[in-house]
C-alpha cells in the first residue's frame, strides 16, 4: 500500500455517516472514509454476525472491542480480542469473520 498525496487530518468517527452490512446472521455497520487508494473503516459487528462471503481483500485489522473469529479457507482459527490485531495480503488467503458477542473493528485496506 502506497499512501500518498493525503495531507494531515483528523476523523471524529462519530460524524461519519453508518453504512448496514447485512451477514449471513447479525449485521455489520460501518463509517468509511476514503483517502486516494486507501479505505479506513470503523466497523462493528453485532453479537451472532456471521459474515456471508470469502473476503480476498487485504487488510489491516485493530480489534477495539469484543472478539472476532477470523476463519482462512484452510479451516485454520484466529481468535482476535481488543487490542490485538491481523493483517493479510490482497488475494492470498481467503477469510471471513464472525462474532458470537459483537466487536468494533479500525481497519484500513
Amino acid at each position: 500500500m502506497k499512501m500518498s498525496d493525503i495531507p494531515f487530518g483528523t476523523t471524529d468517527w462519530s460524524r461519519v455517516p453508518k453504512t448496514e452490512h447485512p451477514g449471513t446472521t447479525g449485521v455489520a455497520h460501518w463509517r468509511t472514509q476514503q483517502f486516494g487508494e486507501v479505505r479506513v473503516r470503523m466497523v462493528e459487528y453485532s453479537p451472532g454476525y456471521v459474515a456471508d462471503h470469502w473476503c480476498e481483500k487485504g487488510h489491516i485489522l485493530l480489534c477495539l472491542e469484543g472478539e472476532l473469529v477470523t476463519e482462512l479457507s484452510d479451516g485454520r482459527l484466529f481468535t482476535l480480542k481488543a487490542g490485538t490485531s491481523y493483517q493479510v495480503a490482497d488475494g492470498v488467503e481467503p477469510h471471513r469473520s464472525r462474532t458470537k458477542v459483537g466487536a468494533k473493528l479500525f481497519i484500513v485496506d
